[in-house]
């Protein structure tokens, strides 16, 4: 068996590859480390910046004001729904939209491109896109989380490149010979050969929904539908304003005054890994989806 020898140039290649990456490893690492070390650590310690990769002086209290909230697992519910139904919504969309532009068959679909790709650059703005949410009776209710962002353009741009560069057309022929429509050819053969995209969107609008809040800040005022996002936004806002509130010289002991500046600190630490920690469960399940899928139009040999 010959082993293929390795010139100066590709080694040199790959030692470079090895050492951006490395470097690119540590800078997302670092602060997701520090973050989590520093939301089990004494607040004194965080406070003094002595927490690095490492917790010092084990301590939960941060989680524990977190979860005092009622509000906090409300949120999580209504999180995890909108994160799931709003995928849903998402697919079962962008990813008809997308198998029926990439067919050359399908009359004026440049101009329907045209349209959607006008909508990446330009929208009628918050106010116009309000109104229209009122008048469609959407305002506070569940619905309005999971339709108003239905179909991402650059996801559809994704998904329609995908099957038109990854599908073979003769395929498609073949199965319509034998009998099938579009539709059960679009279910049957095409989507079970799109893993790799699915997986992608499934991450990309997945994680949309997770982080969401500024919608729902604009358009639910009922608090048994407010996203996880908007409950530690108002739980660490809630806390800034305490420890500003005690900084402006109310009548309390200065150890009093630094305890609560500690615990706001400890309490925002601990809300980011809240927030993020189902996201990192979920994203080793989904990654050899994506990182075949990641490479969609790429030259694969």
């Amino acid at each position: 068996m010959s082993v293929i020898k390795e010139s100066p140039g590709d080694r040199v290649f790959n030692l470079l590859n090895l050492l951006v990456l490395t470097i690119v490893l540590v800078i997302v690492l670092f602060p997701l480390i520090h973050i989590v070390a520093a939301s089990v650590s004494d607040p004194d310690y965080v406070s003094t910046g002595k927490v690095l990769l490492f917790p010092r002086g084990f301590n939960i209290e941060g989680y524990k004001k977190v979860f005092q909230y009622k509000d906090i697992m409300i949120g999580y519910r209504n999180t995890i729904f909108y994160t799931i139904v709003g995928t849903l919504v998402n697919l079962a969309v962008t990813l008809p939209a997308a198998y029926a532009l990439s067919k050359k068959r399908l009359m004026g679909r440049n101009g329907l491109m045209f349209f959607m790709a006008f909508t990446m650059y330009f929208s009628g703005g918050m106010i116009p896109t309000y109104i229209l949410i009122r008048d469609l009776n959407l305002l506070n209710t569940y619905a309005v989380l999971v339709v108003s962002g239905a179909v991402n353009t650059t996801n559809l741009i994704i998904c329609r490149t995908f099957f038109t560069s990854s599908i073979p057309s003769e395929l498609e022929e073949a199965a319509m010979i034998d009998g099938c429509s579009t539709t059960r050819t679009f279910l049957t053969i095409v989507l079970p050969l799109s893993k790799a995209l699915l997986g992608v969107m499934v991450l990309y609008y997945g994680i949309g929904h997770w982080n969401s809040y500024f919608n729902a800040l604009i358009y639910l005022t009922d608090r048994s539908k407010v996203p996880l996002q908007l409950v530690l936004r108002e739980i660490l806002i809630e806390q800034e304003m305490a420890s500003q509130m005690l900084e402006s010289g109310a009548a309390v002991s200065d150890d009093l005054r630094k305890m609560q500046m500690k615990l706001a600190s400890l309490i925002k630490y601990s809300a980011i890994v809240v927030s993020s920690l189902p996201v990192l469960i979920v994203y080793p399940f989904l990654q050899k989806y994506f990182e075949k899928g990641v490479m969609l139009g790429s030259l694969k040999g």
